[in-house]
């Protein structure tokens, strides 16, 4: 690589070295230093899927199952604290990176926050912020499942595959909630990692 592009072998090895911390090189003793084949995502910071991807140089694509506009559903409004009769988007789609299926995602949004289901591309955030919506903080949970048939087909993966399910919910600064997804991850491909402290 020194050769390659003409720097230092210093430069190189700082620049594996970053690789490695960023998580998209993985070194093994004795064996060399390889790809990752896995994404680690962090708890610390309240980010989205597109987001996670384009900082590991990874090209986000979704495929749609769904993207609409209809009245609240019951648990949409407990979730959302939104009054019967309600408008909300929704938006059921499997996220891709680098073209492997990575997670189907399940978001309902409170219509006052978009101008219409079409606005959301590849990222939802990125229509939302556009908005001036986007959320500030998040609660969420993660279990562990197994994939149904169905969903197995849509991630091309084997039968009885292990996964995680991720609920999250999305607020704005004034405490309204703005988000609610269900989300869907590869076990083989995802790590979520949380840093915790004492203090």
């Amino acid at each position: 690589l020194a050769a390659d592009f003409a720097v230092s072998r210093i430069t190189v090895r700082k620049a594996l070295d970053a690789l490695v911390a960023d998580g998209l090189l993985v070194r093994r003793q004795g064996a060399g230093t390889f790809v990752a084949g896995r994404v680690e995502k962090q708890f610390a910071k309240l980010s989205s899927f597109s987001e996670d991807m384009a900082l590991r140089g990874r090209v986000v694509t979704s495929e749609w199952m769904l993207r609409a506009e209809g009245a609240v559903t019951p648990d949409e409004s407990m979730t959302l604290g939104l009054g019967p009769g309600a408008g909300v988007y929704r938006f059921h789609r499997i996220r891709l990176a680098d073209g492997l299926p990575m997670a189907i995602e399940h978001s309902a949004i409170p219509a006052f926050a978009l101008t219409g289901a079409d606005v959301v591309g590849d990222s939802l955030y990125a229509a939302l912020e556009t908005a001036g919506h986007r959320p500030v903080r998040a609660l969420q949970r993660l279990r562990a499942v197994s994939f149904t048939s169905e969903q197995t087909d849509l991630l091309g993966m084997e039968e009885g595959a292990a996964g995680l399910f991720i609920e999250r919910r999305g607020f704005l600064d004034d405490g309204r909630a703005i988000e609610a997804t269900q989300s869907w991850y590869r076990g083989d491909a995802y790590d979520f990692v949380a840093e915790l402290s004492a203090r």
